[in-house]
């Protein structure tokens, strides 16, 4: 079966057919040629995949990010933290990597970032002569960031098949995320005295008042979101519905920038990209039952560990797996039918799981940077106009920071495990 399994996953994968279509019929052929078992069984499969609660938190981060990228939180985001560090040199490239933290922080989306942020900032930082290339790739990498600092669309779709805490993978994104940040920061701020790029005139307290007040309402919401979760007040999925309300509440009753038309096109949008999410899940978890019931994990771990018999050699494989397969294939299906073949593995070794999801995430983050398939290649050219070779050229200074702080998260399992182990243990 196994053998069944890996050429008819391979052929179809080189065919170009969509990978949710791919563990579908990988799954069916499987059943049929080797198991006494009922085709029945595989609708059932499919509909207790989705009959989880922490999956309608999905639909609702993604309505979220996109009311938040129609109206004016992102722009209040980015007065606010320009204000902050405008007058650094290369201070307005510093204030997009903030304003994409921020956003990062209340949409759980990566291409929602790029979009919120990159509409304004990329033109911004052309126009005041940052260079095309360093303001396409800085602002690209930056949106990165919306899968790695909490809330993590794909950190919710780890946590569902490895069986993992949502509140522990969260917390064990802040730290690399915000590290990932400074690194940027400061690579900016380095390239910026070697230019000698125009820094912008400081801002008086009065005006960092200012639009503290402007953006209050934008800068409550990570707080509330993130806080009520770490806090226990209410559960992940609870907090997407909380950040939806509140996005919906503050974008059309306190800045107005939002209106009944935009909802309707807002919801379109939202339900096309959670079914094609879903979709991919459930399919996912039905490939993921059978891998199960026929022992391939157990049988993937023997043969791994009579050849690596390290645990940091294993990680770095991972590592070099993920990194290729992003440039072949979406990182997010590749995680999902990979991490759970895996599990076995890491349980023997001892590698802890939310340390390894995090690794994961970014991994996922590499691969949408990475040509032909990164995903925040396209967004960015679809919002600037700019052919995907330049933006890749844009991207790549920056792809070795990011490879850099994998590495770090890797084989220092402290900067993902720490905030978890203090606060939930």
């Amino acid at each position: 079966m196994t053998v069944t399994i890996c050429i008819c996953f391979c052929l179809l994968l080189l065919a170009g057919v969509p990978i949710a279509v791919i563990l579908g019929i990988t799954t069916t052929v499987a059943l049929y040629l080797f198991s006494n078992t009922p085709l029945q069984i595989l609708t059932q499969q499919l509909f207790n995949a989705l009959d989880k609660f922490v999956l309608l938190a999905i639909p609702f981060f993604i309505v979220a990010g996109a009311i938040m990228t129609r109206g004016a939180i992102a722009r209040r985001l980015i007065d606010f933290v320009n204000a902050l560090v405008g007058w650094f040199p290369g201070g307005l490239a510093m204030a997009g990597v903030l304003a994409c933290i921020f956003f990062a922080a209340i949409s759980g989306s990566s291409p929602a970032t790029v979009v919120a942020i990159g509409s304004v900032m990329i033109p911004a930082l052309m126009k005041a002569g940052y260079g095309e290339r360093f303001s396409l790739g800085l602002i690209t990498v930056s949106g990165s960031l919306g899968i790695v600092i909490p809330p993590s669309i794909p950190m919710i779709l780890y946590c569902l098949v490895m069986n993992v805490s949502v509140a522990e993978m969260f917390m064990a994104g802040v730290l690399p995320g915000l590290m990932i940040g400074a690194a940027l920061m400061g690579y900016t701020y380095i390239i910026a005295r070697k230019h000698n790029w125009r820094i912008e005139k400081k801002a008086s307290f009065r005006e960092i008042i200012r639009t503290a007040k402007r953006g209050f309402w934008a800068l409550l919401l990570p707080i509330i979101v993130l806080g009520g979760i770490y806090s226990g007040v209410f559960t992940p999925t609870e907090a997407a519905a909380v950040s939806v309300i509140y996005a919906l509440l503050v974008e059309m009753l306190i800045y107005r920038e939002f209106g009944l038309k935009d909802l309707t096109s807002v919801c379109q949008e939202a339900a096309i990209l959670s079914a094609c999410l879903l979709f991919i899940l459930s399919c996912a978890m039905t490939f993921i039952w059978l891998l199960t019931a026929e022992q391939i994990p157990n049988q993937l771990a023997d043969i791994i560990m009579q050849y690596i018999h390290s645990p940091w050699m294993f990680l770095l494989t991972v590592n070099i797996l993920f990194l290729i397969l992003g440039c072949f294939m979406d990182d997010v299906s590749a995680m999902l039918v990979l991490a759970p073949l895996f599990l076995e593995t890491l349980n023997r070794y001892g590698i802890d799981l939310v340390h390894f999801g995090v690794v994961m995430v970014l991994n996922i983050q590499m691969g949408m940077l990475t040509p032909p398939f990164g995903l925040n290649l396209f967004v960015s050219s679809g919002i600037t106009g700019k052919s995907l070779t330049r933006i890749a050229r844009g991207v790549m200074p920056f792809l070795a920071i990011m490879l850099l702080c994998l590495m770090l998260v890797t084989y220092v399992p402290a900067i993902s495990l720490l905030l978890p182990n203090w606060l939930l243990h």
